[in-house]
């Protein structure tokens, strides 16, 4: 059996394997008081330096992506709340600043659509808000440790799927947004009820700050995995990954 490197502190050994985590799951992980034994116990894998530590805890995430979508309902809903419970002002969260955000032209904006389909044609955004719409007040929950909770009106993903074709039996949707992020979501999840393409934010045009001219909205999603400033879809069995998810964050990032 292998062995830990005699003289190598174990906990100094967990923190720097740990920095392949992105920071705020770090930070949640590190509070945990992991120890080697216990990632050995739950892996099954000897720890012997960091890069063996590192590959532990990616197969942690691994299982945690597999466990969350195999529990993952179709029928399930997140919680809706009460007008009176709407945070006001609804925070801006972004990698960049506010005043970064992209500025979308509104009248030029086309919503590209591919892959697994059978109507490939673009969307206006007149077109667009002509999709039947419904509602939801539900919490936004950022992995970095606070929620808000916001009222979104906007087109069920399903029913949109359904209207242009798309092939339901693929794994994939994957969104491009404007800014250049990118982000790709199971099928389940695209289907479920309250995943909505948003264009509005309180029965108002969705502000640039919070994405316009569409996001999508997955209460039953970390914040992470909402894209703002959606201008491309495509249905695949490809999993394209995604910005945060390039870097580390899990990819089913269900809360």
């Amino acid at each position: 059996m292998r062995k830990l490197i005699p003289g190598v502190d174990s906990q100094l050994l967990i923190k720097d394997a740990a920095k392949v985590m992105p920071d705020p799951m770090r930070r949640t992980f590190l509070r945990g008081a992991f120890s080697l034994g216990a990632l050995t116990f739950l892996t099954g894998c000897d720890i012997i330096d960091s890069d063996a530590a590192e590959g532990v805890l990616r197969k942690i995430s691994e299982f945690n992506d597999g466990a969350q979508a195999a529990l993952f309902s179709s029928t399930k809903l997140a919680p809706v709340y009460p007008e009176s419970a709407i945070t006001r002002p609804f925070p801006f969260n972004a990698y960049y600043d506010e005043d970064d955000a992209p500025n979308v032209d509104g009248a030029a904006y086309k919503l590209a659509v591919g892959g697994l389909v059978d109507n490939k044609k673009s969307w206006t955004l007149d077109e667009l808000y002509a999709l039947p719409q419904v509602s939801q007040i539900t919490r936004h929950v950022c992995v970095e440790g606070w929620s808000a909770i916001g009222s979104w009106q906007g087109a069920q993903l399903s029913e949109f799927l359904k209207r242009i074709g798309a092939d339901t039996r693929a794994k994939y949707v994957w969104f491009k947004c404007a800014e250049g992020y990118t982000n790709t979501i199971d099928m389940p999840t695209a289907m479920h009820p309250q995943t909505q393409m948003t264009f509005r934010f309180d029965n108002k045009i969705l502000p640039r700050a919070y994405g316009f001219p569409m996001k999508i909205r997955m209460p039953t999603k970390l914040g992470y995995k909402n894209p703002k400033y959606v201008v491309a879809m495509e249905v695949t069995n490809t999993d394209r990954g995604g910005y945060w998810e390039d870097q580390g964050y899990n990819w089913f990032g269900g809360q």
